[in-house]
């Protein structure tokens, strides 16, 4: 199959090329220049298709409460209709038995050919129940290797992140993931600015949702928060809705840690039962009246990035494709539009609506 999109402004990930042409055939770009170039049916912009490592559920199904193929269906159908070609689905804290039937859950989506599934992120239970923050304490613990390796063996191809508080957790279990090909990051940590600076230069590379459930910036205890400003390589995620992080707050954050900082949606869904229940008030989700996750889209994060926080429209873009790649370390998911790389790219108009999108994976 051939597709030629001419294009006004496209965004390749490292630079905007203007009044082009992307040529697809068979899903691969095998050309991005002028030729053929129809300025009467130009798109406005064209850019990668957006990644997003961290969303819980979507249209009334959480994956905890729903582990089932079906869910991270809907999960899927939600994050195309929101710019995502690739994602993580996400369950809080929770049981062996809920944590096992969302392996199985990843496992049957991945075996049916169903695209976009990075792999299972379990954010917990092995967190510091100080810094729990929306997360059941009756399921929060401290591992044992034996635990840990159990795990890693049941979930063998479908776990891609797991969140942890590095603090409670031995450096031979860190280890232990790191050697199965996952990536570790911290999160719900109340580490000090010293152990965590320790933390990030012995290998974890990278933390979850910034200044969220992590011991914060005190000037005489400058905690996670000071740890990941100051190190020079440690990346994190964080939450562009404005109610998780003030956008002042995002704005001195991506001024101190440039290409480090890097967007998650951390979405949830309408649920009334188990152990995490959400409602959706205005834009954003609560809980018994307390803040307790996002209604965000990736594509949202990038008009949140530039009209609220003034970052340039590429690194807004690079902030929920390209960066997120980096952390993965997934060559089948660059964050870029190169010739002779699967198509995985949207199609925009001027306002941001997606016209159309080409999504090989």
């Amino acid at each position: 199959m051939t597709l030629n999109y001419s294009t006004k402004a496209l965004f390749t990930g490292s630079e905007w090329l203007n009044d082009v042409v992307v040529h697809i055939e068979n899903e691969l770009v095998v050309g991005i220049d002028q030729k053929g170039f129809d300025v009467n049916n130009a798109i406005p912009f064209i850019i990668p298709a957006l990644i997003d490592l961290q969303l819980y559920g979507a249209g009334g199904k959480l994956l905890s409460e729903f582990p089932e193929k079906e869910t991270i269906e809907k999960i899927h159908q939600a994050c195309l209709e929101g710019g995502t070609g690739f994602f993580q689905p996400t369950i809080a804290s929770q049981s062996k038995e809920v944590i096992y039937a969302s392996i199985d859950a990843v496992k049957a989506y991945k075996a049916s050919g169903s695209k976009g599934c990075i792999g299972l992120h379990l954010e917990g239970p092995w967190i510091h129940t100080n810094k729990k923050g929306a997360h059941d304490a009756s399921v929060i613990h401290a591992p044992s290797i034996e635990e840990v390796a159990s795990v890693l063996k049941y979930g063998n191809g479908a776990i891609s992140m797991i969140t942890l508080a590095p603090e409670i957790c031995t450096p031979a279990i860190i280890k232990t993931i790191q050697d199965a090909g996952i990536v570790v990051s911290a999160g719900h940590t109340n580490a000090t600015y010293e152990n965590a600076m320790q933390f990030f230069n012995d290998g974890i590379a990278v933390a979850t949702h910034l200044f969220n459930a992590m011991s914060s910036f005190q000037h005489r205890a400058p905690g996670v928060v000071g740890a990941l400003f100051d190190h020079p390589t440690a990346m994190s995620s964080i939450i562009a809705d404005g109610y998780h992080v003030d956008y002042a707050a995002i704005r001195i954050a991506k001024n101190i840690m440039g290409d480090r900082l890097f967007c998650i949606t951390d979405a949830v869904t309408e649920t009334s039962t188990g152990l995490y229940q959400h409602t959706l008030v205005g834009d954003k989700y609560e809980s018994a009246g307390i803040l307790s996750g996002s209604a965000l889209t990736q594509l949202k994060s990038v008009k949140n990035l530039v009209e609220y926080v003034g970052v340039s429209l590429g690194e807004a873009i690079r902030m929920c494709s390209l960066y997120p790649a980096k952390v993965m370390q997934n060559k089948n998911m660059p964050g870029t539009i190169e010739i002779n790389k699967k198509a995985n790219l949207l199609c925009l108009a001027a306002d941001y609506t997606i016209l159309k999108s080409a999504i090989s994976h």
